[in-house]
């Protein structure tokens, strides 16, 4: 038996000149509407009725697997997953913002908009051959892109304090040379260290749906550039929901702080040839746990019916994902490399044999 599907209320952005849909603009920094040319700020949408901060804080967490809603422009039903955000209308090009997915417990506090657009995303695609010989020679061809769209992630940020000391054993190499005699001395330490840090926003990925490895590669961001939160900022793009909540990556992110600490208090241990942890006591405490949307953006290649995943930071433009190998490629460097040693060997060979003689 289906599941039943529920209509949920949408939010959509129009121009307010116009009424034609209207998305965020990453270059401008301001929403453009494509229609009318016109442009607005932020506090230009924020007195837009339909842009202003939502009211509705009692919507509990939805357990359908997935939704209908109609859109505010033509009327359509559309279908979409639990974890959607904002999506589009595949009948007009709205911006269709899912407000209880954003409402109550699931409401952002800080935003980072989108600073690179989707021209510079598949421009970094193809940029990716650079330093990559071995890259098969057509696999970020334009043709190849099966799918590109920016995504508002949902993020955990943990500011921590952390309370510990480490103890280190660590040894001091020297070496000197007296007549015909090399001396090596090695002296031994006992070193302590201990500290008391702050670690603000430490990230943590609040969806099961993005591989964390690529999450964590495109850091960091830079948290300069949060704002509050306010749904126009969607206008033009995905956007999820939680998933994960924040307790369940508290001791990832507490190890990470851990790991963070010993590393400043060993590098304080400076002047020493080696140094080793002995033993260590750290205590992490969370101070602050702050719910925000960050900007990437996805890339699908279909190469020879395989699919690959490639992210770029929408803020700082980082670029990263899997790049397959040209088997051809690296089976002909490999004779190529074989042959140049085996011809060096020869030659090298025949020099000494003439030397010899």
């Amino acid at each position: 038996m289906g599941q039943k599907k529920k209509d949920k209320k949408v939010l959509d952005n129009k121009c307010p000149s116009c009424k034609a849909p209207i998305f965020f603009n990453p270059k401008l920094g301001k929403w453009k509407c494509e229609y009318c040319d016109s442009e607005f700020t932020i506090e230009d949408m924020k007195k837009y009725t339909n842009a202003g901060k939502d009211e509705n804080n009692n919507v509990e967490e939805d357990t359908t697997n997935y939704v209908s809603y109609k859109c505010e422009n033509c009327g359509a039903e559309i279908v979409t997953d639990e974890q959607t955000a904002a999506t589009f209308c595949i009948y007009c090009g709205n911006t269709a913002i899912l407000k209880n997915k954003l409402s109550g417990k699931f409401a952002p506090n800080y935003l980072i908009p989108f600073k690179k657009n989707k021209e510079e995303a598949i421009e970094a695609l193809k940029n990716i051959a650079k330093g990559r010989p071995f890259m098969p020679k057509d696999f970020n061809s334009e043709k190849n892109i099966e799918k590109i769209k920016g995504v508002y992630i949902p993020f955990w940020l943990f500011d921590i304090q952390v309370d510990g000391d480490i103890n280190c054993s660590a040894t001091k190499v020297s070496s000197w040379t007296s007549g015909d005699t090399h001396y090596t001395k090695t002296d031994n330490y006992l070193l302590y260290r201990s500290a008391i840090m702050a670690f603000d926003k430490i990230p943590a990925d609040g969806s099961t749906r993005f591989d964390d490895n690529i999450m964590n590669s495109i850091e960091p961001f830079d948290y300069k550039d949060l704002i509050d939160y306010n749904h126009a900022y969607l206008s033009g793009f995905y956007a999820e929901k939680y998933d994960v909540v924040s307790e369940n990556v508290e001791e990832i992110v507490k190890k990470r702080a851990i790991e963070s600490a010993k590393d400043k208090m060993l590098a304080d241990c400076y002047g020493y040839t080696t140094k080793l942890v002995t033993s260590q006591n750290i205590n992490p405490s969370i101070d602050k746990i702050t719910y925000v949307l960050l900007p990437v953006w996805m890339v699908n290649v279909k190469y020879k019916n395989k699919y690959y995943i490639f992210a770029m930071n929408g803020q700082t433009g980082e670029f990263i994902g899997d790049i397959p190998l040209d088997k051809k490629k690296v089976i002909i460097c490999s004779i190529l490399l074989y042959v140049g040693i085996a011809m060096f060997i020869l030659i090298m060979s025949y020099f000494v044999y003439l030397a010899g003689r």
